[in-house]
């Protein structure tokens, strides 16, 4: 027995070392306390540790004192208790019995209980460094028996002759006790190791089996009951399924194989005859419940340790279970993780207690061939426990790198010769769609659940949801598929390992249903590619994101697109291994033709995304260009290039010929893009691997476009001043051929370039003419751009936003030249009606809807869509303005700069014995000098305001219908004078309400919702008539002066209340601005395609009237809706004037849905014929026509460009009414 002072040892190495004793541990007893002090006393490594910022000399860890324990006394606990030698819970237990009794201290002096961990540092109370070489010696040695490695107690028992003591542990079992000596003494020395073994494995599953009611007792219910609880209670029961498993199942199946074993040992006691039956059965009944848990046990730990760490409520009750459990004095309850880890171990154990009993087994023993058969059977749910283990990795860890040899016996794969290889091919197809089901579910883990949940947000929330629409797609309904095909991989795999006949079933069905799935993911790669890329550049905060998830354990250093492209090289993947598995297939096997079919379906989905993928493809090359162009401060068009339905149909390169005539080597090249509404002319320039597309001229819309000439001959680029033709506004000369010198000897000279010339009926446009550098080249642009122009008559028919609707097609003639005379006036012989200039509609109090059409010669009133029915009823000169007052009656005329008043009823009544046909009319000013008039509805309100000039200033007279007056009848008798003339001087039906003048130049007047809006020469005065306070708007903004300048040198025509904000339409451009006049919007103008002669707005669209045509726009976006070409176009009514179109005009439009009653009128005069002697027409016909809007088959936001087409629904009308003939030309 070794001496306990530390000094005395010191000696003894002078003269005996442990490296000279061939047996060190004879005279130790482990089982003495004070033995394995000075043990662990001489063996401890000693080191500098640190804890609290405090360094420790001569200090070890809580793990270094159980390691050095278990090292001592491992061999003794294999040897005498079988325990394993990676069972560290009895040097656990002693070295906190050495804690407790102060034979070491931990150097905080902290009560913590001692922990098999590194946590904690400890040192020696006798263990002092510096003064002395000596360690002091102690006076008493910790005290203790441990009773599990204990000896007998009795001196004369020994291991060749045990003592009498019924409980001797050198006795050879407990069944050798139980059994009569008669009885042991007849039976061979091999029956009797034989029936110890057997009740070796009884009490060993005893054992086992109340270690799995530990786990329910200690953990499982404890943490049901815990108050308070250690988590949310869903989290809870999420976590015991997790980390418990299927463990109280394998508890009921080894208490029924437990109860077999009572029973076979109650049958046949003392001798047992037969027991590898009874595990025969057993097998049978663990073969789904084993393979399970262990399977799934790499994920319970894993579960169990990030729980640990992450939850400091689950470690201290799991202390506190460790205290009640030191309270029992059951060491074997202390390790939550050994329990776990328990039922793994027994059932490694089941074939080694078998083997040992089969030994032991005389030749000819029935129960020799049921242990070879339990043998055998659990041996083979070892292999599917393994096989689970690697399923349930997923691809994670070194159990999911696994092979199909690392799972597979030496002998079983030797045996199955060339099959191994068809085998391994199988294999890998399983274990790689493992790991792709796997990268699905990680897209959801790693990349949307973060998006959905950071704070604050990677992405705005407003655009989050679209943008992982866009990137991930269907990318779920794919992971569904998959997991499906998986899970019937996994379930073949159990059945048939090792050797798997066929996994074709599951991948042909797989391959049908996950063929639409694909379909709809694969076309959406490259949108999701670019949407990558583009939050990439443009948000700082995603970046940082991506490039933090490429960095997580499961990404294996891939980014965000690797994993959103995932999918399709997994197709191509399935085609090799299949291929594979074919080549290996043995001819007669059922998959040498159920693979081809596979291949079949997979190849053919391949094929049919690659249109798909090309549309997306040309997508994403429509929203870089839309990204990358470039346009001059304030020239920016919005083309709507992101619209679901626009198209690229060509780009390539095209000259230039420099800008002036001395230039001879100025060419410039250009980058032209014909999309399916615009043809944009761009120079490109390269700047950090990025391509920016400087526009060079404003966007063509193809309804603008007109081709002029391809066929010109070829001329050479040095040749600078004869040239074909100038780009831009220039005039192009094709009075005559080139000269002879700027003809090309060949075609195929390198310096030729041929013109392509077409024209742009725009405001800005004119002939353009650009140069290609081959024939060919020319003519395919001729070919794309009618192909492209042509298409977008056809979509734009279909899609149009208004539709014009003939009014009269046959009444209003003026002439077709003015001559030297003066134009004749209207008469019965003579039916010339001259320019018409307004119109109105209206509904007579007797319903009959009606139009009023002024023109040079007078008023005419008919039936709507009847040019039959029109009549002209006021014979007066230079009509320019109407409108209808309908609750009184009342229709208003501006005739040569006179403001007249007439009722209705005088002018069309509904019976002769009307009370007003006799009512004489009424001029409202007392002189010629009425410019324009407004009629609206100002609080309540219904007013009349006309506009005089006096010198520069603008003089108005806002005045309000009074009723009673209107209504009287006329006390003077009727006659032609009074009927068309002006009694008396100062108008009756009509009070002053207000009178206020503006110092400058006005142009129209607009109601609002409070206040007025006058549109002068200033801009847009806006006037409250209680106080006559006004603001000018747009705001004088100093920072773009340009803007300032445009506003001051262009007219405003129009002003209209588009949601909070404000559109001031002038001739040339528009512009948003806010209640207190500012630019609301960054892009700044929108500018008009033409020249606004005159605006109106039939909500949700503004239509700007060109003489050339008519130009629709989206009121809230300025979005180019549709071109209407004619010719001689004019607005003569805008929905104001009328109590149907008043309200629009207005600043409450905006609330109401689109209209589909007509709101604008206007007039174009047909095109004249071209006669063969050359002589023109006496007369021009206008056709009036009013505006209806259409049911679009999309919504307005997709209406992205002009249409071409100028049709008319004709109504009923007499026989001799000409059809309208539409026109496309620009002339």
């Amino acid at each position: 027995m070794p001496r306990p002072s530390g000094e005395q040892y010191e000696d003894d190495d002078d003269f005996f070392s442990e490296s000279d004793d061939p047996d060190p541990d004879r005279f130790v007893n482990f089982s003495l306390l004070s033995h394995l002090a000075v043990r662990l006393r001489d063996k401890v490594p000693r080191g500098t540790h640190v804890k609290s910022s405090i360094p420790y000399p001569r200090a070890f860890t809580g793990k270094d004192i159980v390691s050095t324990i278990q090292s001592q006394i491992q061999r003794e606990l294999l040897i005498n208790h079988g325990v394993s030698t990676t069972d560290r819970r009895a040097a656990l237990q002693v070295a906190r019995s050495l804690h407790r009794q102060l034979f070491f201290y931990e150097v905080e002096w902290g009560d913590k209980l001692l922990q098999d961990g590194v946590e904690d540092v400890y040192m020696f109370l006798d263990d002092v460094e510096g003064n002395s070489e000596a360690h002091r010696e102690r006076e008493e040695l910790p005290t203790a028996v441990i009773t599990m490695l204990t000896k007998c107690y009795s001196s004369s028992c020994s291991e060749e002759d045990p003592c009498y003591s019924f409980a001797c542990p050198r006795r050879a079992g407990e069944w050798l006790n139980s059994v009569d000596p008669t009885i042991l003494r007849t039976l061979p020395e091999s029956e009797v190791h034989r029936q110890t073994i057997i009740h070796k494995t009884i009490s060993q599953e005893e054992q086992y089996v109340q270690d799995l009611d530990t786990v329910e007792a200690l953990f499982i219910k404890p943490l049901r009951r815990a108050n308070p609880l250690v988590m949310a209670p869903d989290k809870l029961d999420e976590f015991i399924e997790e980390v418990f498993g299927n463990i109280l199942d394998l508890r009921e199946c080894n208490r029924r194989l437990l109860e077999s074993m009572y029973v076979r040992q109650r049958e046949q006691a003392p001798i047992i005859q037969r027991i590898g039956d009874v595990f025969v059965d057993a097998a049978r009944e663990f073969r789904y419940a084993y393979p399970t848990y262990v399977g799934h046990l790499p994920l319970a730990e894993k579960r169990f340790k990030d729980e640990m760490e992450a939850n400091a409520e689950l470690r201290l009750f799991l202390e506190e279970c460790s205290r009640q459990s030191a309270k029992q004095q059951d060491s074997r309850r202390l390790d939550l993780k050994h329990f776990l880890t328990r039922p793994s171990e027994h059932l490694q154990k089941y074939p080694l207690a078998l083997e040992a009993i089969m030994n032991e087994t005389t030749e000819g023993n029935p129960d020799a061939y049921y242990l070879a058969e339990a043998i055998q059977a659990i041996k083979n749910l070892q292999n599917v426990s393994q096989l689970r283990t690697f399923q349930t990795a997923m691809g994670k860890g070194p159990t999911g790198k696994w092979e199909w040899h690392d799972l597979v016996a030496k002998d079983v794969r030797e045996s199955l010769k060339g099959e191994a290889k068809r085998q391994s091919i199988i294999f890998e197809l399983i274990k790689g769609e493992m790991a792709y089901v796997k990268d699905l579910e990680n897209i959801e883990a790693m990349y949307i659940i973060p998006l959905r949940e950071q704070e604050p947000p990677v992405i705005q929330r407003d655009r989050l949801n679209g943008f992982i629409t866009d990137v991930f797609h269907n990318f779920a309904e794919l992971h569904a598929h998959h997991r499906k095909l998986l899970e019937h991989l996994h379930e073949i795999q159990r059945e048939e390992h090792p050797t798997i006949k066929s996994i074709t079933a599951p991948m042909l069905d797989a391959a049908l249903n996950f063929r639409d799935a694909y379909m709809d993911y694969i076309p959406n790669y490259p949108i999701a590619a670019y949407r990558i890329d583009d939050e990439m550049a443009n948000n700082a905060d995603f970046k940082i994101f991506v490039d933090q998830c490429v960095r997580h354990p499961d990404a294996h250093r891939l980014d965000m697109k690797s994993f959103v492209n995932r999918p399709i090289p997994r197709l191509l993947r399935y085609e090799l291994l299949l291929k594979g598995i074919l080549e290996e297939t043995p001819a007669g096997h059922e998959d040498r033709e159920a693979i081809p079919q596979v291949l079949e379906i997979i190849k053919a989905l391949g094929k049919e995304t690659e249109p798909g993928v090309q549309s997306a493809k040309q997508k994403v090359q429509l929203w870089c260009y839309n990204a990358n162009l470039v346009f001059k401060p304030g020239e920016a068009v919005d083309m709507d290039l992101l619209n679901e339905n626009r198209s690229l149909i060509h780009a390539g390169k095209l000259l230039r010929q420099p800008d002036t005539s001395i230039e001879w080597n100025g060419w410039s090249e250009l980058f032209v893009l014909l999309f399916d509404n615009y043809l944009v002319m761009t120079k490109p320039k390269e700047k950090d691997g990025v391509t920016k597309y400087n526009v060079n001229r404003r966007p063509i819309p193809l309804d603008l476009l007109t081709l002029a000439s391809f066929t010109d001959p070829p001329t050479q680029r040095s040749a600078g001043i004869l040239r074909l033709g100038f780009t831009g506004n220039r005039h192009v000369d094709q009075a005559g051929p080139s000269t002879p010198g700027s003809v090309p000897e060949s075609a195929g000279d390198s310096r030729a370039v041929y013109p392509c010339t077409f024209h742009h009926n725009g405001r800005l446009g004119g002939l353009h003419t650009l140069f290609t550098e081959s024939q060919q080249a020319r003519a395919e642009w001729k070919q794309k751009l009618e192909e492209a122009i042509g298409l977008r008559k056809v979509v734009q028919e279909s899609n149009k936003v208004f539709e014009l609707e003939a009014l009269s097609t046959d009444t209003f003639l003026m002439p077709s030249i003015p001559t030297g005379t003066a134009t004749p006036s209207w008469n019965h012989e003579n039916s010339l009606t001259g320019k018409v200039t307004c119109s109105v509609p209206f509904t007579t109090a007797d319903g009959r809807a009606l139009v009023a059409i002024g023109c040079a010669e007078g008023v005419w009133i008919g039936f709507r869509h009847d040019s039959r029915s029109m009549r002209r009823v006021l014979h007066l000169k230079m009509v320019t303005q109407c409108a209808m007052l309908e609750d009184f009656g009342m229709f208003l005329v501006l005739a040569d700069k006179a403001l007249f008043a007439y009722h209705i009823e005088a002018l069309v009544p509904s019976s002769p014995q009307s009370a007003h046909t006799s009512q004489t009319p009424q001029r409202v000013n007392g002189t010629r000098d009425v410019h324009f008039f407004s009629v609206g509805n100002l609080g309540g309100r219904t007013l009349v305001i006309y506009m005089k000039k006096k010198g520069l200033d603008s003089v108005f007279r806002v005045l309000e219908p009074v009723v009673e007056k209107i209504n009287e009848r006329s006390k003077a008798p009727a006659s032609f004078t009074s009927r068309f003339g002006i009694r008396p001087a100062r108008s009756e039906w009509f009070r002053l309400y207000r009178e206020f003048f503006l110092p400058s130049e006005s142009f129209d007047l607009v109601f609002l919702k409070a206040k007025i809006a006058i549109l002068c020469t200033k801009g847009f005065e806006i006037m409250d008539l209680t106080d006559f306070k006004s603001v000018t708007i747009p705001l004088r903004d100093d920072r773009n002066e340009r803007l300032a300048k445009r506003c001051e040198s262009c007219r405003p025509m129009g002003m209209f209340r588009v949601d909070n904000e404000f559109l001031l339409c002038y001739d040339e451009f528009g512009i948003y601005v806010n209640k207190h006049g500012e630019s609301t919007r960054t892009a700044g103008t929108i500018e008009w395609e033409g020249t606004a002669e005159r605006v109106a707005l039939h909500w949700p669209y503004v239509l700007l009237f060109d003489s050339r045509f008519i130009e629709v726009r989206h009121a809230p976006t300025g979005l180019l809706a549709q071109i209407i070409p004619g010719n001689e176009i004019r607005c003569i009514w805008d929905g104001r004037g009328s109590s149907s179109g008043t309200s629009l005009s207005g600043s409450d439009g905006f609330h109401q849905p689109m209209s589909l009653d007509p709101r604008i009128h206007g007039v174009m005069t047909v095109p004249e014929p071209q006669s063969g002697s050359g002589i023109r027409p006496r007369a021009v016909v206008q056709h009036v026509f009013e505006l209806t809007p259409t049911v679009p088959l999309y919504p307005p936001g997709s209406l992205a460009s002009p249409s071409n087409s100028t049709s008319f629904v004709q109504s009923p009308s007499p026989p001799h009414s000409p059809h309208l003939a539409p026109t496309t030309s620009w002339r």
